[in-house]
This record gives C-alpha cells, structure tokens and sequence, in this order.
C-alpha cells in the first residue's frame, strides 16, 4: 500500500522516471494484487486512496488538456506556409531595365555571298572606330553610331555570332541589357560555344540582378576562353549568386523537414488512435473477466467500492503512459535507423541536436563524422566508415559534410577533416582526426562496450 501511495504521490508532481515500472499491467490488477496479498484494507486507507485517486485525476486532465492543445498548435505550425526573408544583397551596378522596340536582327536562312561578306567587314571596321571613340569619352552619339553600323553588317551577314556578340557589347555600354540579352542569344544560336556570346549576356543579366544566371554564364565563358573582364565581373557577381543558392537551400531543406514533420505527425496520431481503440477494447474485456471470476467483491462493506476504483480511468491510463515512456528511447532510436547499418546525415545544427539528444536517451554512443568532398583522406576512409554500422549496431553514426553544413561544423570548430567525434550523453568524450582506421576502430570499441 506504500508502494501504491507512492506511485500516486509521484505522478502528481509528474516526476515519473522510466525505469520505475518495465512491465505493462492494467491499473485494476495492481489495486487487485494489493487486495489479494495484503489482505482486506481498512477503511481510513480508503480515504487517502480516493483523495489521491482525485488528485491524480485532475492532474491527468491538466496533462491531456495541455497535450491537446500542444498537438493543436503544433498542427496549426505545419499547416502554415513558410515564409521566405528576404536575402541581402549588393546591387550597386544593376540597372532599371530597357524596353526599346526590338532591334533588327538579319535572316539567318538567307545565303550569304562573298561581297556581302566583304561589306559587312566593312561595317564592322567602321563600327569598332566608333566604338573606340565612344568608349574613350564614354559619348552616346559615338556608341549609337557603332550600333547603326553594326546592324547593317547583321543584315549583310547574318551568319556571324562576332557580329551579334559585338553590338552585344555596345548595348552593354549604353546600359541597355535587354536588348544585349537578344543579342547574345542570337550569337548562341549561330555559335553554341560563343565565349563573347557568354560573357555579353551575363554581364548584362548581372546588370538585371539576375545573380545566379549570370554567374552560370560568365563560368562557361570562362571555360571556353578565359579574360580578365571576366574574373573581373565574376568577382562581383559570385558573392550574390552564393547568397542566392545557400538561401535557396537553407528553404528547400526547411520545406523537406517540414513536410517530414507531417507525415510523422500524421503517423504517431494513427498510431495513438489504434493504440487506445485497442487498450479501450482490452479494459473491457479484463474488467469483464474480473467481474466473472470475483462476483461477491463489490458487495464487501468493509473494503471499500473496489467498483468505483476499478471503474476510475486515470490510474490505468496513467500506467499504461509510464510502460510506454520506458520502450520510447528505442522506439526513437530505432525510428533514426540506427542499429539497421545506417549512417545519418547532417545538414544542420537542430538535427544534430535531435539525432544527439535521441542517442542520449538510449544511452547510446554517437560518431559525428566531419568529411568533404574535395579532401582525399576522406574519400579514402568512407568506405570503412560505412562498414562500421553493421560491426556495431548500438553505437549512432553521424555525417556531416562541412561544405554543405557549415554551422556544424563551425559549433564543433572543425580545423581539419576528416575529423571523428565521440558523444556520450550529449559530451564529447573523444576525438580522432585523420584517416587512421585502427585508431578509430580501438576508440569505438573502448566507448562503446
């Protein structure tokens, strides 16, 4: 009867640890098994019995009432939309954008003969000595001419990527980026590995803040035939076009987690719903067995209503939440796919925290694994590294590349890689770094015992 008082004074103040009760009995029995051994209770026993019982059931209420409405707002969360910030960036050279009438652009199916080709050599000559001038004085009616220019050697030759490439450029002088674009895209289609062609069209989408674009237009130019306007603009281009990308990820990866979160959610609540349809079954058909089997003991005066204490919920229910809290570590461990010869990834600080604060709770070892994928160590010790899980089942492995999850490894100061951390209950108790596989394969086997 201590023991059951106890029990009830410590569910109170909910500080319930798991390993107070391993084996799953209905609340019921336990009353039941007290009666059977201890022999009849006395009557002042049963006043702090259903005192405790009460007590027992408001702060039962309290728990599910706060539950429920946690699992409402949490599934209020993951109905919302994420809302993206917005990303900071430098956009001091960018420009409004041109809308002047198309230029002309020649037939590209019409034939070109040799004296068309002569002359339009001739306009192009004329053109790069306007352009000449117009750029050393920086005069609008200069670039304007080498534009007019240009446009007839199109017309005479319009087979020529130079020729589009060029008056290209000139639209890029006079800040009209539009109107370079269709330019440069013309070239492209003459000649698909026009490097004038590339470079033109990303400065001017770079003039548009089309960051990422523009970035993937000067690379190829630069592969193709590397200057120094280009490297040039890539500096300045680069810096937004990264921002851009990691934005772009950091969202994606949110969205993914998000709706993993759901799906999880929806899971556990399918769960919860067969679990207490089939508990609520189970109950009564004990209650009715019992019933069967003890027909007098509802009747004894001097016990007390045994009925009305078999009939109370809360300290079935109670108990029941109890054994579950004892199988919910391996539950969660097993759900990570630890101990099935799985290696999880990282890609940030909360899921580290997650999968770190899941292997705590098991008691398990956790390795966090820091690698890259330009480091040829790692590459070298990878595949002994996937081997491990299935040599030790109970010991959590992590992966983080340091590339892609940089506030990881900047929260675990990573200098080197390939770098091995050992956790245990949430402390790091020891390091390896470098590909040295005895030494790793020794320390794993020292914690993990």
């Amino acid at each position: 009867m201590r023991m059951l008082r106890w029990m009830c004074d410590v569910i109170r103040k909910d500080r319930v640890k798991n390993e107070i009760i391993r084996k799953k009995r209905c609340g019921s029995l336990v009353v039941d098994g007290f009666r059977r051994g201890r022999g009849k209770l006395k009557k002042y026993w049963w006043k702090v019995i259903r005192h405790d019982m009460e007590q027992l059931q408001l702060t039962e209420d309290m728990i599910l009432d706060n539950k429920e409405k946690g699992e409402e707002e949490h599934l209020d969360e993951l109905d919302e939309d994420i809302i993206e910030s917005d990303v900071e960036l430098d956009d001091t050279d960018t420009v409004e954008p041109d809308n002047d009438p198309p230029q002309q652009m020649g037939d590209s199916s019409s034939e070109v003969t040799d004296e068309n080709r002569d002359a339009a050599q001739i306009s192009k000559a004329k053109a790069l000595d306007a352009i000449s001038e117009g750029t050393l004085v920086f005069s609008f009616c200069k670039l304007n001419e080498a534009i007019n220019h240009l446009t007839e050697a199109i017309l005479l030759n319009p087979s020529s990527a130079i020729l589009y490439a060029t008056r290209a450029n000139v639209f890029v002088k006079l800040k009209k980026p539009n109107a370079a674009i269709r330019d440069a895209d013309a070239a492209l289609k003459v000649n698909p590995d026009s490097a004038k062609g590339y470079k033109v069209r990303g400065m001017a989408r770079a003039m548009l803040g089309l960051w990422k674009e523009a970035a993937s237009d000067l690379r190829l130019a630069s592969m193709i035939d590397f200057d120094e306007e280009i490297a040039e603009t890539l500096k300045k281009v680069e810096p937004n076009a990264h921002k851009i990308e990691e934005h772009c990820r950091k969202y994606q990866r949110l969205r993914e987690e998000k709706r993993l979160r759901k799906i999880e959610h929806d899971r556990k609540r399918r769960q919860a719903e067969a679990k207490a349809a089939y508990e609520k079954s189970k109950k009564k058909e004990q209650q009715s067995e019992h019933e069967a089997s003890d027909p007098d003991s509802a009747s004894d005066s001097n016990e007390g209503d045994w009925t009305s204490v078999k009939s109370t919920p809360c300290l079935a229910k109670r108990l029941s939440v109890l054994f579950v809290m004892g199988e919910s570590g391996k539950e969660s461990v097993d759900r990570l796919g630890w101990g099935r010869g799985k290696i999880v990834g990282i890609h940030s600080v909360s899921e580290l925290e997650t999968k770190l604060n899941a292997a705590s709770a098991a008691s398990r070892l956790a390795i966090l694994y820091f690698t890259a994928t330009w480091c040829g160590p790692c590459r070298f010790i990878s595949p002994f590294y996937t081997s491990l899980p299935g040599k030790y089942p109970k010991v959590a492995f992590l992966k983080a590349d340091i590339d892609e999850a940089r506030d990881v490894a900047s929260r675990w100061n990573v200098s080197s890689v390939p770098a091995f951390f050992f956790i245990k209950d949430g402390k790091e108790v020891d390091r390896v770094v470098g590909a040295d596989k005895n030494s790793l394969e020794k320390k794993i086997a020292q914690y993990a015992g």
